[in-house]
């Protein structure tokens, strides 16, 4: 009889032993999944960070097509001074949405984990964006002084 006590106990210590390693190897798989999960939020915050400088770009030059428009459209149908400082104040506003896409784009959260997802060069940004901030700046003076 104690023989098969010590039996019996040696088996439920050898369950129990089985057990707590599948019990260990869950636990890293679901580490494992909680990292994976970070990391991919991470990278759904830079890709919402791309539209969000995106859509400033898309302001801005929807922007300045509508202040050039106005321009055009509005010159005879309004008095010249409203026709003027309306396009002026849309190709001021693309301006603004230029410079404000790309600032909020540098001064931007760091992300933790480093995403998966590749960020789109800074330097390019800034040189694509003081162009149209040039080519609004163009606009704004061939409007005013016409």
């Amino acid at each position: 009889m104690a023989n098969q006590t010590e039996q019996r106990a040696a088996e439920a210590q050898e369950q129990l032993k089985d057990s707590a390693e599948t019990l260990a190897d869950s636990a890293v798989t679901q580490e494992d999944s909680a990292d994976r999960r970070t990391r991919l939020a991470s990278d759904r915050t830079l890709l919402a960070a791309e539209r969000t400088y995106a859509a400033w770009m898309r302001t801005g030059l929807a922007s300045l097509a509508a202040g050039v428009g106005a321009q055009a459209l509005l010159e005879d149908l309004v008095e010249p001074w409203l026709a003027l400082s309306t396009s002026i104040v849309l190709i001021m506003f693309s301006i603004f949405c230029f410079v404000a896409g790309i600032w909020r784009d540098l001064t931007g959260k760091a992300l933790r984990p480093d995403p998966d997802t590749a960020r789109l060069p800074s330097v390019v940004l800034v040189v694509f964006n003081s162009f149209l901030v040039l080519v609004g700046l163009a606009v704004l003076i061939g409007i005013a002084t016409r």
